[in-house]
């Protein structure tokens, strides 16, 4: 993808995900703060999905910031279809095949592993890249995956104190 094909993509990415991270701190704000049975207020349910929102903003806002510098705010139709195009259909995919068809089915742990080594291994695929190329996406993608889904079980089962289905 060249330079201002990507700045392009990186707005429109960017736009999306403050939208996505507006809409879920307010819904956040809107869960029970559960005063009325003298609940500790760090142990809210909103305050998880605020905190996580707030980063998505923030981030979105970080992206973009440098996709405006680069220009990508220039979008006509043909640059928004292609920004939005292929890879925004395959991380929805993604995404809803991880939350609704392999959480639940298969043990937490081993579902974040595959969605984490899916999503790393395809987005990184590089047409024409020598085999070596692959193989070194193929092990960091790997690493990724162990490393994620070990520490985010870790973090909700012993932090969080969270059941993991």
């Amino acid at each position: 993808m060249t330079p201002a094909r990507m700045a392009k993509a990186d707005f429109v990415t960017a736009v999306i995900l403050i939208a996505v991270g507006a809409g879920a701190l307010v819904e956040s704000w809107r869960m029970p703060r559960l005063e009325h049975l003298s609940v500790n207020p760090y142990t809210v349910p909103g305050i998880v999905p605020g905190l996580l929102s707030g980063v998505l903003i923030l981030l979105g806002a970080v992206l973009l910031a440098r996709a405006v510098r680069q220009g990508g705010w220039r979008l006509d139709a043909a640059s928004l279809s292609s920004a939005v195009g292929g890879r925004l259909v395959l991380m929805l995919l993604l995404t809803l095949g991880y939350a609704a068809g392999l959480v639940g089915r298969l043990p937490f742990w081993a579902a974040t592993f595959l969605f984490v080594f899916l999503f790393v291994l395809l987005f990184e695929w590089r047409a024409g890249r020598p085999p070596a190329g692959h193989l070194k996406s193929a092990a960091i993608a790997l690493v990724l995956a162990v490393a994620v889904a070990a520490g985010v079980s870790a973090l909700f089962q012993h932090v969080f104190l969270v059941r993991l289905p």
